[in-house]
């Protein structure tokens, strides 16, 4: 009998909600695995992606992605959602001429909800989503994810501050 790795099975967030949650931790070793593995070979950045893997499959597992929108405020963070959301098969072109970019890109993928960079623009970004589905009557979720280091940056406090204001049902992580 062969053992088929469970990410070889995921080509979808809806390949991961219909996982058992008892499949959840193999499967982030496996992410991990895989992360290492390729930013061995092509470069990258480990630790913002490395310390996000269980957080990206939470998210993905419990909202309706691409529907709501995961906004990932540093770039470097997405490598598991791209293993998740269809880019397995590309991963080893992480970085590379005409490969996978080593951030979120609208254009990569529909789960891309924002084409980002570098730090302290999610919040932001996500109340300009956030606001715009509301015009619309639209109620799915938007999520800011951001890390302590993009929270040095008065545009993150700005964003805060007028997501506050608004009182947009903003969810920030």
């Amino acid at each position: 009998m062969t053992y088929t790795p469970i990410l070889d099975t995921i080509d979808s967030p809806e390949d991961l909600r219909n996982l058992p949650e008892s499949q959840l931790a193999p499967l982030a070793d496996e992410i991990r695995e895989k992360i290492i593995n390729t930013v061995a070979e092509v470069g990258g950045h480990l630790a913002p992606c490395l310390g996000v893997v269980e957080l990206t499959l939470a998210l993905h597992h419990v909202f309706n992605t691409p529907t709501d929108k995961l906004i990932w405020d540093v770039g470097h963070q997405c490598y598991a959602h791209k293993l998740i959301t269809g880019r397995h098969p590309d991963f080893d072109t992480l970085r590379q001429y005409k490969g996978l970019s080593g951030f979120a890109k609208i254009k990569e993928n529909p789960c891309d909800g924002f084409t980002v960079g570098h730090s302290s623009t999610s919040i932001s970004a996500g109340l300009g989503i956030c606001s715009a589905k509301r015009l619309q009557n639209d109620q799915s979720e938007v999520i800011s994810v951001i890390g302590d280091g993009s929270l040095t940056a008065g545009l993150a406090y700005e964003g805060l501050n007028q997501t506050g204001d608004l009182g947009t049902n903003l969810i920030v992580i």
